[in-house]
């Protein structure tokens, strides 16, 4: 086992500090110039890269460690996480990374800032930010317990080192380093990922997946095989994620920051035929090797979390044991590099420049936000050992910017106001935390409902409400000052 521990933290050194290091280099020359390399990559990023990095960044703990729990609890409805996803990539490069694109901004604040009000800009960059912080904590748990099967340490120990290899896929080069690293590490988890399933297959106890599936029958858990499963949990669960997923991350700074980065909105279009297979069959690995591992008993016993990747450790053969945990690791690192990135990005945008130093240099601004990615990650690596369930803290935590989307597509094509954004969002987050830390749920006879619906019906529908009798100014892409913009670029 030290043998596999060497050669995955080698691999992952090589790569990571290896490009990080030769990006870096080339982007002094870019930064001397005055573009901006570290946050944004000089708005350069080819589909190849593009793609995979949208991919990655939201494929991590939730879909590694997070699909191998809920698979153990719940079966193959678990893929409709994955499946939400790609729901995800389809509206981001269809539509929001478009728009994003087009209209030039660096954070999702500063569009709010831009079609609502500098008040709405303050309270989402601050609540956005948190919302990715919490994230990023989940992550930082799933690099420790990754670790902690790996090595037999403590997930607290394997956060740490986890946490310092997260700091250095993002800390040299930003943005370019992250989309670069990526595509090299898509390729080998892939492989790796499909070489392991097919060993696995052939090295099932007694007949193989036939005896997988005898295993849920004779427990009465049929069911659990099923990917249309009881229609509560299609609500409860693949609606609800489908919902949470596709109307956060599909306006969080945490994906819409590589869509910024993109050469051009055609490049954001194109990236779709690319990420949403590499993310969607990552899902269907996963919840295959998760059935596998629950029905062997050794394996079952290791419990929700460590089943799947314990079985990984003890059936395949060290090097193959290496190169799939370095894989998954390097997954999650991936969005332990976004999620580390997008807050310092927001602090020191929307912040630090936007409050404090309007007049801040590209490289200023590049100093503050490593700053703040090393104490925002540092912090993630204390806490990371005690946190819930993966995939229910993290549709709790995708519910607070569900009403941002909205308000996004409302400033965008239909109208604009600071005072009912503002109003809109409050209520959506009061609503949301009263969901679920008081008795309102059981007050209206509506528990387990999840919390996506709620704030999808507070910032649909009331902020609809809201935006109509209130006075407002047109939509963005219907003002004097986009059509203008858009005059000058045609000419």
């Amino acid at each position: 086992m030290t043998g596999v521990i060497i050669g995955v933290i080698a691999y992952l050194l090589i790569v990571i500090v290896g490009i990080g290091a030769y990006i870096a280099t080339k982007a002094k020359k870019v930064e001397a110039e005055g573009g901006a390399s570290f946050l944004l990559s000089n708005r350069d990023l080819p589909v190849s890269v593009l793609a995979v990095t949208m991919a990655l960044t939201v494929l991590g703990a939730a879909h590694v460690l997070g699909g191998f729990e809920m698979t153990y609890m719940m079966g193959a409805t678990t893929i409709w996480f994955s499946l939400a996803h790609v729901v995800l990539l389809t509206v981001a490069c269809l539509a929001t990374g478009r728009w994003v694109r087009r209209l030039g901004v660096t954070t999702i604040p500063q569009l709010m800032g831009m079609l609502h009000s500098e008040g709405s800009r303050l309270i989402v960059s601050c609540v956005m930010a948190g919302v990715i912080f919490g994230i990023l904590t989940l992550e930082t748990q799933g690099i420790g317990i990754l670790f902690a099967t790996l090595t037999g340490w403590s997930i607290q120990k394997g956060a740490v080192v986890g946490g310092v290899l997260g700091i250095l896929y993002v800390i040299l080069a930003g943005m370019k380093e992250i989309g670069w690293v990526n595509l090299i590490n898509t390729v080998v988890m892939y492989i790796g990922l499909i070489i392991a399933t097919i060993y696995i297959s052939f090295h099932l106890p007694g007949e193989g997946w036939a005896t997988v599936s005898e295993y849920y029958t004779s427990q009465g858990q049929g069911e659990m095989l099923k990917i249309f499963a009881s229609p509560q949990l299609l609500l409860s669960f693949a609606l609800a994620n489908i919902i949470a997923v596709t109307f956060c991350q599909g306006i969080s700074q945490m994906l819409m920051q590589p869509c910024m980065s993109a050469k051009n909105e055609d490049v954001v279009k194109k990236s779709l035929w690319i990420a949403a297979p590499v993310n969607g069959m990552f899902g269907v690995l996963v919840v295959c090797l998760g059935l596998a591992a629950k029905s062997i008993a050794e394996f079952n016993a290791a419990g929700a979390k460590l089943a799947g990747p314990t079985m990984l450790v003890e059936m395949l053969p060290g090097w193959l044991v290496a190169w799939v945990l370095a894989s998954f690791i390097a997954a999650v690192l991936s969005t332990f590099a976004m999620t580390a990135m997008t807050p310092a990005t927001i602090f020191s945008k929307d912040i630090y420049e936007n409050l404090f130093n309007s007049e801040a240099e590209d490289k200023t601004i590049t100093r503050v936000t490593r700053i703040a990615i090393v104490i925002i990650a540092v912090i993630a690596m204390c806490i990371a050992a005690y946190l819930p369930p993966i995939i229910g803290a993290i549709n709790w935590l995708f519910a607070w910017l569900v009403p941002v989307f909205w308000l996004v597509v409302f400033g965008l094509f239909w109208k604009r106001s600071g005072k009912a954004a503002i109003a809109t969002l409050i209520v959506s987050w009061v609503l949301n935390l009263l969901w679920s830390f008081s008795s309102l749920p059981a007050a209206l006879n509506m528990q387990g409902v999840p919390n996506a619906y709620v704030t999808l019906a507070t910032g649909l529908v009331l902020g609809a409400i809201i935006f109509s009798v209130m006075e407002c100014e047109p939509g963005y892409f219907k003002s004097q000052e986009y059509l203008q913009q858009k005059q000058r670029l045609t000419l």
